[in-house]
């Protein structure tokens, strides 16, 4: 056994990465929940959801080239605020949240699955779920090459979707919007924001697989600020199409508000949208898999009690023994436990865990001021007072 991973990911691959985590399955809903409280503005919902993202994913920028490695966040936090337990209980909610999320999603899309084949729905998890630890096991360049396949499946999915509300017979005109001054109009914006927040949290993840890209401190910067600038533009086209195409409250009503878009411009039942989404659920199990994994060999570098994760194997350079746990792990979530209900608590980890992570940077940048990807202090300070902010909405109002 070894205990360095291999450098095989290069910037493309990475940013197909950070897109597929972060458009995933969610979109294919997302839209019609914002829809309902935005209404006629929901591309601004999108674009200030993408806005309250943007300070933490370039506090995540700088992070990535001061300390690139596996376990990112619990590095950030340990060394920033020099309180390294805090920082391996940081990297065990991360493995956590990654964990309940791929559970819970190789759960919805196996569901899927089984609508359309028959298929036993045990069994279609446990055979999906092994496939893809396998493929895990084997590299992580065929990790990332098989989830930039799912990327590419879910964008031209979406990319589909916009050019039917592009071409369908407009339901909303430009005229047709309310004035933002008008009364009500900013909360709804406001909350819809909210909402839509959820659908940019991934790009954290990317900072995990630093000990297996190349060239790290420049790729890792690049590939998370591309990955929220692609994902950003393709929420607010889609938004922009669904409200075009789709009467407002038809719209937010639906659970399937993609395929009436669709359904507007060309008829039909759109089951290839859904076919879509559950290569996007598969996607996002491999990702999360991929990534907690990563995050126990890191912890395994700083903890005894995590070491025997500290080691990759020596023909295929990954991390088994954290990859086949985290993978059992899945499958065994996905199989018997309520997972779905846990999703709150997920989001809530990870806005808490981005809190911390711009405090550590405000420390860090105290610390050690020079780094080969600076931002001004104001970012991390901006990105701790969203995150708090949406951390607030989440648990107190309601929003998500």
């Amino acid at each position: 056994m070894a205990d360095a991973l291999r450098r095989r990911i290069g910037l493309g691959l990475l940013t197909a990465y950070g897109v597929g985590v972060m458009v995933g399955a969610g979109i294919y809903v997302l839209v019609g929940a914002v829809a309902a409280e935005a209404g006629l503005w929901a591309p601004l919902s999108f674009l200030l959801a993408g806005l309250i993202a943007a300070p933490t994913a370039l506090s995540y920028a700088e992070f990535s080239t001061r300390l690139p490695e596996a376990a990112g966040e619990a590095i950030y936090v340990a060394r920033g605020l020099d309180l390294p337990w805090l920082g391996q209980l940081v990297g065990l909610a991360i493995v956590a949240a990654g964990t309940v999320s791929a559970a819970a999603v190789l759960r919805g899309g196996v569901g899927y699955l089984v609508f359309f084949t028959g298929l036993p729905q045990a069994a279609a998890v446990v055979v999906i779920g092994l496939a893809l630890v396998a493929v895990a096991v084997i590299g992580v360049l065929e990790s990332l090459a098989l989830a930039a396949v799912f990327t590419v499946t879910e964008v031209l999915g979406l990319v589909l979707v916009i050019h039917a509300g592009a071409s369908a017979p407009a339901v909303a005109a430009v005229a047709d919007l309310p004035m933002i001054t008008a009364p009500g109009v900013m909360a709804g914006v406001a909350v819809g924001a909210a909402l839509a927040f959820f659908a940019f949290i991934g790009f954290e993840d990317i900072v995990n697989m630093a000990e297996e890209v190349t060239r790290p401190t420049h790729t890792l910067p690049r590939a998370i600020l591309l990955s929220l600038a692609i994902t950003g533009l393709l929420y607010m086209l889609v938004a922009l199409a669904a409200i075009r195409a789709v009467p407002l409250a038809q719209l937010g009503a639906s659970e399937q508000p993609l395929a009436l878009v669709w359904q507007a411009a060309h008829g039909g039942n759109a089951a290839f949208l859904s076919l879509i989404a559950v290569g996007a659920a598969l996607n996002g199990v491999l990702a999360q898999m991929v990534m907690a994994a990563r995050v126990l060999f890191g912890l395994g570098r700083r903890s005894e009690v995590f070491a025997v994760f500290h080691h990759a194997h020596p023909r295929f350079g990954t991390p088994v023994l954290a990859t086949l746990l985290i993978g059992a792990l899945v499958i065994l979530g996905a199989l018997i436990a309520p997972v779905a209900g846990l999703a709150g608590v997920t989001s809530a980890l990870l806005l808490t865990v981005f809190v911390l992570v711009n405090g550590a940077l405000l420390g860090m940048k105290r610390q050690v001021p020079q780094s080969a990807f600076r931002v001004p202090m104001a970012v991390p300070l901006a990105g701790l007072g969203l995150s708090l902010g949406a951390l607030a909405v989440m648990l107190f109002g309601g929003g998500a």
